[in-house]
C-alpha cells in the first residue's frame, strides 16, 4: 500500500472512532454495479438533438439543450433516469467495505439507492434526506444519514439535471447549501467517484474557504491516474495528464488532499484495510471455565482481570459474553480500568450476557445468532481455557467456544487460542498451528511464534499477558 494511503488510513480511522468521518459519493462509485456515469445517460438525448456526447464537457448544459429543444418539456429526460437508474442492482463491494464502517454521515450526488441498501443489509437504521422538508425531521435510532442533494431516482421530476436547475438550487434547495457547509466544517470527507465539477459543491467549499481561509479541515479524494487511452495521441494525453495535475493542486486550496490510484481495485485495498483496523480495535473473548487446574481459582481470577485492565488500558475494547467462570473477572478488571481513564463504558465494551432462560432447543438457535452478533462487532478474538461441566459431573470440552472460533473464522475474525490455558484453547491451538495458512491467513511469521509461545505450558498465567498484548497490538497495526 503506497505511504500516502497509509497515511490516510491512519488519519481517517481516527476520524471514524471520533464519530467525525462522511463520505462524499459521485457517480463513479455506482458504474461499476451496472449503472451507466452521467455521460452515457445522456448519449441517446444529445443524439436527439444533434450533438456528439464524445465533444461535450458540460454535460449539464446538454441536457439543458435538450430540455429547450422539446418546449421545456422533461418529460424524455425523466424517462432516461427511470430507465437508467430504477433497476435493483446490488451494492458493489466498495458499498458493502463502507456499509461496515461506522460511518455516519453520507452526501450524495446520485439518484440511485445502492449506499441505502448497503446499509440496510448491515441492519443499519437509515435517514434519507432527498427534499428541503426532510431536512427538518429526524428518524430516531438512525444510524446514518443520507443526503442526496439532488434528488432521488424516485422523484425524477425533482432531480438536479439541467442548468435551470443549478441556477435554482440556492433557491430551491439552499437548506441544503447550508447543511453541506456545517459537515464540511465539522467533519473529514472522503470524495469517492467525483469528479469536482459540481458547481454547487464548488459554491459550497468555496464559502467554506472564505470563511476559514487557512484553518480548513482535512478532506481526501481518490483519483485515478491518468493513463494514456488507445485512441489518443501522445498530445492529448499530456494535455489531461497536466489537467489533473491542476486539478490536484487546485483542490489543496480548499484542504483536499489527493489519493493518487492506479486502479480502482486500490479502493477496495485500503477500504478493506480500514475495516480491519476498525473491527481490529474490538477483541472478542471467548472463554468458560470450571476446571481451574493446576493453577487454581484465585490465580485463573487475577490473571483474567488483570488481562481485561490491560487490554483497555492498551486502547483495545473488548466484546464478552461473560463466559462461565472467567468472564466476570476480565469484565471486572476492565471496568476497574475505564473507571480510573474515567471513560465512557459503552466505547470500550461490549457486553452480551448469555440467556440462560427457555427451552432448551430454542436456546441453542438463539446462541448460535447471538454469538454470530457479538463476533460480527470485533476483528480480533481470543480463546481462553473452554472447559465446562459434563454431565457426568466432570469437566469437559466447551463446545460454545470451539462453535466461537469457527464463526470467527466464517466472519473473518483473527483467531488468536491461547493454547497453554488448556481445554478448547489447547486444542485449537494445535489446530492453527498446524494449518495456518488456512486458520490464521492474518499472522506472518513473527505473529505465528507469538502464537506458538502462547501454547507454550507455565506456571504463571500473567507471564501470557504481554505476550496477548504483543499478538494484538501486531494485528492491530500498532506494531
Amino acid at each position: 500500500m503506497k505511504s500516502q494511503i497509509k497515511n490516510f488510513v491512519t488519519e481517517y480511522l481516527a476520524e471514524m472512532i471520533e464519530g467525525n468521518a462522511a463520505i462524499f459519493a459521485g457517480a463513479g462509485l455506482s458504474v461499476p454495479a451496472g449503472y451507466v456515469d452521467w455521460r452515457e445517460l445522456l448519449r441517446p438525448l444529445s443524439e436527439e438533438i444533434e450533438l456528439n456526447i464524445d465533444l461535450e464537457n458540460d454535460l449539464v448544459a446538454v441536457a439543458q439543450f435538450h430540455v429547450n429543444a422539446n418546449g421545456r418539456n422533461r418529460n424524455r429526460l425523466h424517462k432516461a433516469l427511470i430507465e437508467a437508474l430504477s433497476s435493483d442492482s446490488a451494492p458493489t463491494a466498495n458499498h458493502k467495505l463502507l456499509a461496515q464502517l461506522p460511518i455516519r454521515t453520507y452526501w450524495t450526488t446520485n439518484y440511485d439507492k445502492l449506499i441505502e441498501t448497503a446499509l440496510r443489509d448491515r441492519n443499519k437504521t437509515i435517514d434519507v434526506k432527498s427534499a428541503v422538508p426532510q431536512l427538518a425531521t429526524t428518524r430516531p435510532g438512525r444510524d446514518a444519514t443520507i443526503y442526496k442533494m439532488h434528488g432521488d431516482i424516485e422523484r425524477p421530476d425533482e432531480a438536479v439535471a439541467t442548468k435551470d436547475d443549478y441556477e435554482r438550487y440556492s433557491k430551491d434547495r439552499g437548506a441544503f447549501v447550508t447543511a453541506l457547509s456545517g459537515d464540511l466544517v465539522s467533519k473529514t470527507f472522503l470524495f469517492m467517484g467525483f469528479s469536482f465539477t459540481d458547481p454547487n459543491l464548488e459554491h459550497v467549499l468555496s464559502r467554506v474557504r472564505l470563511t476559514f481561509t487557512d484553518n480548513q479541515r482535512r478532506h481526501f479524494a481518490v483519483f485515478r491516474a491518468r493513463s494514456k487511452l488507445p485512441t489518443e495521441t501522445d498530445a492529448v494525453f499530456q494535455h489531461h495528464l497536466s489537467r489533473q495535475k491542476h486539478v490536484i493542486e487546485d483542490l489543496k486550496r480548499f484542504n483536499i488532499r489527493t489519493l493518487l490510484i492506479d486502479d480502482y481495485g486500490e479502493i477496495a485495498e485500503f477500504l478493506t484495510e480500514l475495516v480491519n483496523q476498525y473491527r481490529r480495535r474490538t477483541v472478542f473473548i471467548s472463554t468458560s471455565a470450571i476446571n481451574f487446574d493446576p493453577w487454581g481459582q484465585p490465580a485463573v481470577v487475577e490473571f483474567a482481570q488483570q488481562l481485561g485492565r490491560s487490554f483497555i488500558a492498551d486502547g483495545t475494547r473488548i466484546a464478552t459474553g461473560l463466559g462461565a467462570g472467567i468472564g466476570d473477572a476480565i469484565f471486572t478488571g476492565a471496568l476497574r480500568e475505564i473507571m480510573q481513564q474515567k471513560r465512557a463504558i459503552e466505547d470500550a465494551l461490549v457486553l452480551r450476557p448469555f440467556p440462560q432462560a427457555g427451552d432448551p432447543g430454542e436456546l441453542a438457535s438463539l446462541w448460535e445468532s447471538y454469538r454470530r452478533e457479538i463476533l460480527s462487532q470485533a476483528g480480533i478474538a481470543l480463546f481462553l481455557f473452554g472447559n465446562k461441566q459434563g454431565p457426568d459431573g466432570k469437566p469437559t470440552v466447551a463446545e460454545g467456544v470451539t462453535r466461537e472460533f469457527v464463526i470467527a473464522r466464517e466472519q473473518g475474525v483473527a483467531a488468536l487460542p491461547v493454547g497453554a490455558t488448556g481445554s478448547a484453547a489447547e486444542a485449537l491451538a494445535a489446530s492453527v498451528i498446524g494449518q495456518p495458512n488456512e486458520l490464521a491467513p492474518e499472522l506472518d511469521r513473527d505473529g505465528l511464534e507469538l502464537l506458538s509461545k502462547l501454547n507454550e505450558k507455565t506456571d504463571d498465567l500473567k507471564s501470557l499477558i504481554p505476550v496477548i498484548l504483543q499478538l494484538v497490538r501486531k494485528l492491530q497495526g500498532k506494531g
